[in-house]
């Protein structure tokens, strides 16, 4: 009988780097494959509008293409991917200036469209007003918690992409989950309940405070950091 032969185990994304800084390109387009939906679903949580992620993702993957040489294996090649896309999300929300969304009309709404194709980032699917609220939340904060939260990456990485300790990211992670639940209206929902109180004796309850508002802005907590060190 025959034996089955074995397929040869994908190439590490470290031997391709060096295929292709030997003269093979089509190393580099077999790293844009494996990695072009991983890049997408970080962008288009980032920026919420799938035209951003697009352009962001581009940008992403022309900076890689420059700089490929610069890579030295310190890092997982995923982990020095994923900062230079942070920073050209960065960059992005920064020349378009734009308002959040939640301060425009229904119509200027832009469609949150799936990623092309799924990748683990997908099993921790993000509802339109989670995703709409969490465009409130600053961008650094915004950034840890993407990368922590819903690409279940450990903090040690999340600190390395970023480039700060490992308390700043746990810092972040906290005071953007505040944040994400002011720009959701969590919080004020919770003191409204807290405020009502038990019913007294008769059956009547206490004094109904006024209707909180719901959907606050989260505030900023301090300036942005900036774009990390690629």
């Amino acid at each position: 009988m025959p034996r089955r032969s074995v397929p040869d185990p994908p190439a590490r994304d470290e031997d391709l780097v060096r295929r292709y800084l030997s003269g093979d390109r089509a190393a580099f387009a077999a790293l844009v494959e494996r990695h072009e939906r991983r890049v997408y679903n970080l962008a288009l949580r980032m920026t919420g509008r799938e035209e951003d992620a697009r352009d962001a993702a581009q940008d992403a993957f022309l900076t890689v293409l420059r700089k490929l040489s610069s890579f030295r294996g310190e890092a997982a090649f995923t982990t020095w991917l994923h900062r230079v896309t942070v920073n050209a999300c960065y960059d992005l929300l920064r020349k378009r200036q734009r308002a959040p969304l939640l301060e425009r009309g229904d119509d200027d709404l832009p469609a949150l469209e799936p990623p092309p194709a799924p990748d683990h980032a997908d099993a921790s699917s993000l509802s339109m007003d989670v995703q709409q609220a969490l465009l409130q939340v600053p961008e650094d904060f915004r950034a840890v918690m993407i990368l922590h939260d819903v690409h279940d990456l450990r903090q040690e990485e999340v600190a390395s992409i970023v480039g700060v300790p490992i308390g700043t990211v746990k810092s972040r992670l906290h005071r953007g989950r505040i944040a994400l639940a002011r720009a959701m209206g969590i919080e004020q929902r919770e003191r409204f309940e807290d405020a009502e109180g038990p019913p007294t004796s008769g059956g009547s309850h206490g004094a109904t405070p006024g209707t909180p508002r719901s959907g606050e802005r989260a505030d900023a907590a301090g300036p942005s950091e900036g774009t990390v060190s690629p």
